[in-house]
């Protein structure tokens, strides 16, 4: 048991990057539609130099670049061009997985050294946390800072309430002193390169490699899994644990129905859609207004100006 949720939390921890690093940007107002190709094209452009340099900073490095580059272009779009960010996301997502599949064709099948095992003295060895969160690596280490870090980031400093200020109601953080587009610009940024870092956790930590479609469908996941979050950084990492557990279940469940061995493997796609149907149908999120603490832990609402532009009169 110990050893498959440790495989839960490395599996999961490429997600929780994705996961807070999307909710970072839509909590800034912008939504990131394109995590699908920036994941896949990250994986690709971290795998690439890491291989060529035997550097695996070198590689995680180039990931965070990408995935910094897709969000300001969807950022830039939308403020300077008043694009739809929906629709320019939406070609990013395509842009990327296309270019992730012509750029890596000569990677497919190579070696690179990946992410060393690191367990924490004394840590790893507490009864049943340690070795299933201790005895990890240092990626699914950054993933416990990055829960913990945005958390109290956004709900604890000045910064992070005017950064929910902004994705809820700029004119009014604008009228306060507040820049807002270039606070977008920052957020989303941010996000995309913690976007970058998930699709290099993919290549050279989770997976260990590239081929074409490494990532197929994850960013589509990480974006469902920040609605499931309510827009809570947290929460957003608790639904990227429960989507490992889901694809481990599916795994674990092969040998014993391979009838369904074609089936299995989008069990935690379906799983997932269906959690997230449930968590919004009306009765429930009645029931969640009823109950504050219900509303709280299940229960989350889109930022107000999510997906719009603002422009300074």
């Amino acid at each position: 048991m110990e050893a498959t949720f440790a495989s839960i939390i490395l599996s999961a921890s490429p997600l929780v990057y994705a996961a807070v690093g999307e909710t970072i940007s839509e909590k800034a107002g912008v939504v990131n539609l394109s995590m699908e190709g920036t994941i896949m094209l990250s994986a690709m452009t971290a795998f690439a130099p890491a291989h060529l340099s035997a550097h695996l900073l070198v590689g995680f490095l180039a990931g965070m670049g990408v995935g910094a580059i897709m969000a300001a272009v969807i950022a830039f779009a939308s403020i300077e061009l008043r694009l739809n960010q929906i629709a320019v996301g939406f070609v990013l997502a395509l842009l990327g997985v296309a270019l992730s599949s012509f750029l890596g064709d000569g990677f497919v099948g190579l070696q690179a050294s990946g992410v060393q095992h690191l367990a924490i003295p004394g840590l790893s060895r507490i009864p049943g946390l340690g070795p299933v969160l201790f005895n990890q690596d240092p990626m699914v280490y950054g993933s416990y800072v990055v829960i913990i870090a945005e958390t109290l980031f956004m709900f604890g400093t000045r910064h992070g309430l005017e950064m929910q200020g902004v994705g809820e109601r700029p004119e009014a953080a604008f009228a306060r002193g507040i820049p807002v587009n270039r606070r977008r610009y920052v957020y989303s940024m941010a996000g995309g390169a913690l976007a970058g870092v998930a699709g290099a956790a993919f290549s050279l930590d989770v997976i260990l490699g590239w081929r074409q479609g490494l990532t197929q469908n994850l960013g589509w996941i990480a974006l469902a899994i920040v609605i499931f979050g309510g827009w809570n950084p947290a929460r957003a990492a608790i639904g990227a644990y429960l989507f490992g557990a889901l694809q481990i279940l599916a795994l674990k469940l092969q040998p014993h129905l391979p009838s369904f061995s074609q089936v299995l493997p989008l069990l935690p796609f379906v799983l997932m859609i269906l959690i997230l149907v449930l968590v919004y149908l009306p009765a429930f999120r009645r029931a969640a207004d009823r109950h504050p603490v219900l509303r709280r832990v299940f229960a989350g609402d889109p930022p107000a100006a999510l997906g719009t532009a603002f422009r300074r009169e």
